[in-house]
């Protein structure tokens, strides 16, 4: 059994390796003005896919309220730090905040760590902040972008959903599989950041 403080240290390091470089893979791909560019998108890049499957597994092994009250508040924020994209309100630090969630998502659902609802809606808000506002930077000045952001959430939504799947059917039965999978969501977000993947 790893030791909580061992547990602590190797996510303060990963996470200080991952915000140590930027990944810059958003701002300026492909065409951000309708709904199914929106939805695309989310499918399109290894960093959105893990990260978005990872909180729905981790809110599966959690269980209870966390099943729906993390994803929606991932989507909710999301959106939240979509529009403050759009309107260029400048926010530090995304893209190393992008694979930060990757880096730590992977790890809560690998290290199985048990956290209150709260506190899991507050991790899964902060990184949801990020992953918005780098979409929400990318909308062209002369469209809306709502439909864009529409196509995103109902994409991440289903993500989720896959994740909370996966975790509902490993998490009974092969807990392991469900901590292995956490593991690698970690490692590519390692990856992206040494630009490795």
């Amino acid at each position: 059994m790893i030791s909580a403080s061992t547990k602590r240290s190797a996510l303060a390091v990963i996470l200080l390796l991952a915000a140590a470089m930027p990944a810059y893979a958003h701002v300026g791909i492909a065409t951000t003005s309708s709904f199914a560019a929106g939805f695309a998108h989310p499918l399109s890049g290894l960093d959105h896919m893990a990260a978005m499957i990872a909180v729905g597994v981790w809110a599966a092994l959690k269980g209870g309220k966390a099943i729906w009250a993390w994803p929606l508040a991932f989507v909710g924020v999301m959106l939240a730090g979509g529009a403050l994209g759009m309107l260029h309100v400048p926010m530090p630090f995304v893209e190393p905040g992008i694979l930060a969630s990757v880096v730590t998502l992977g790890l809560l659902v690998a290290l199985a760590i048990d956290l209150p609802v709260s506190a899991g809606i507050a991790i899964t808000g902060l990184f949801a902040l990020f992953h918005g506002h780098a979409h929400g930077t990318e909308v062209p000045e002369n469209a809306g972008g709502f439909e864009y952001m529409a196509g995103f959430a109902m994409a991440t939504a289903l993500l989720h959903g896959a994740g909370i799947a996966a975790g509902l059917g490993l998490g009974l039965r092969f807990r392991s599989l469900a901590r292995a999978a956490g593991a690698a969501c970690a490692a590519v977000g390692v990856g992206l950041a040494f630009g490795v993947l």
